[in-house]
């Protein structure tokens, strides 16, 4: 599985290519299809100036629907996506692929996990394919290649309408039929169960690699809670697994618990690899440590030849006498991985209960939330 490189290498080398973009400005990403928008979000503040003003720069999306962000046809490579939406949006919003006119997701994530943040409170993710920056302009640069159309879609489960901003640019015109499948699944642990390691990924079938992981990981006790080994079982291992690491923060790139002497956790985000998120307790409402982490194989991609059984994480902390102790934390993980084949084994689809995360830092979530969220019953 190869495709052109688009990097400072090969950027000035001529390809019969063409690019468009889709937004809501321009929905279907038709050449010369921009910026004729008559009527949308921002007609009232265009008022005095007509067409081609911004009269069409986002979407509302009413509570249970689904939003076709995208949806193209033939073959072609998304290259880039920008999105932003509220904060309080970031953990009710799922984001969807289709490739190929399955009628199984290829992805399906919730909003914020997908782009590194998935405790609905903003970090900088200053990483090469993923970018999130203030105050929650959220990019993926992941190469998503289709061979007979692509569809992206976000869902929304929540009890409020909400208004989302995206531009999804792709191109057209080249030649595909060697790309591997962009798949991501979400899966969470909450809380952990007792002696058992969290499942990142499983029953994954075909030829690929696997390129990322992020993971949203609540603390729900003292001490340290990085001792965990991730293990990867790929294709033919059963009891034991080709790959295992030696810690959480080993894995993620740290060392030594992220703790600098004096400075204690310390965010840190680089291309491949970091900790962009610590969010502390507050004493009050905020009563738990809270964690983001990512780990991109792009310079390491883990290959496998006919499946990935398995890719799971431990928790384990500490105990007296030297003794690990098994953890049943709130771990929440996103697994990346170019296949073969456009749709693969996966998880239930999250419910809204599934995703909650407590919102704000007052004792009940909807408490000031965004758009305001009634008491119901």
């Amino acid at each position: 599985m190869t495709s052109a490189r688009s990097d400072l290498a090969s950027i000035a080398a001529l390809r019969s290519v063409q690019t468009r973009s889709i937004s809501p400005e321009n929905f279907d990403g038709s050449a010369g299809g921009g910026g004729r928008a008559t009527e949308g979000t921002g007609a009232s503040c265009a008022r005095d100036l007509g067409p081609g003003w911004k009269i069409s720069p986002s979407v509302d999306i009413k509570a249970g629907e689904t939003f076709d962000l995208a949806n193209i046809q033939g073959a072609g490579k998304i290259t880039h996506i920008w999105i932003t939406t509220h904060t309080d949006n970031w953990r009710t919003l799922i984001l969807r692929a289709f490739w190929d006119g399955s009628d199984e997701p290829a992805v399906e994530v919730p909003y914020g996990d997908f782009f590194c943040n998935g405790w609905g409170v903003f970090a900088q993710v200053n990483s090469q394919a993923i970018a999130a920056n203030p105050q929650g302009g959220f990019n993926s640069y992941w190469p998503m290649p289709f061979r007979d159309g692509a569809r992206l879609t976000i869902e929304n489960t929540s009890t409020v309408d909400v208004r989302v901003y995206y531009q999804v640019t792709y191109e057209i015109g080249g030649d595909y039929s060697q790309d591997g499948y962009f798949h991501a699944q979400w899966r969470r642990s909450n809380p952990l169960e007792e002696l058992t390691p969290h499942v990142i990924l499983e029953g994954i079938e075909g030829q690929g690699q696997y390129v990322g992981t992020y993971i949203a990981w609540g603390v729900n006790s003292n001490g340290w809670w990085g001792e965990g080994e991730i293990k990867f079982y790929l294709d033919d291992d059963t009891d034991y697994p080709t790959i295992c690491g030696t810690g959480t923060e080993d894995y993620f790139g740290g060392a030594w618990n992220f703790d600098i002497p004096g400075e204690g956790y310390t965010e840190f985000s680089t291309p491949y690899l970091g900790m962009p998120q610590v969010i502390r307790p507050d004493g009050l409402y905020v009563s738990q440590q809270r964690f983001g982490m990512y780990r991109w194989h792009l310079l390491d991609p883990i290959h496998f030849a006919t499946g990935i059984p398995k890719v799971d994480i431990q928790a384990l902390g500490w105990r007296s006498g030297w003794r690990y102790l098994p953890l049943r934390d709130d771990i929440a993980s996103t697994a990346m991985f170019y296949l073969d084949r456009p749709t693969a084994r996966r998880p239930k689809s999250p419910s809204a209960d599934d995703m909650e995360v407590h919102l704000g830092t007052a004792p009940v979530p909807d408490i000031g939330a965004t758009p305001p969220r009634a008491p119901q019953g």
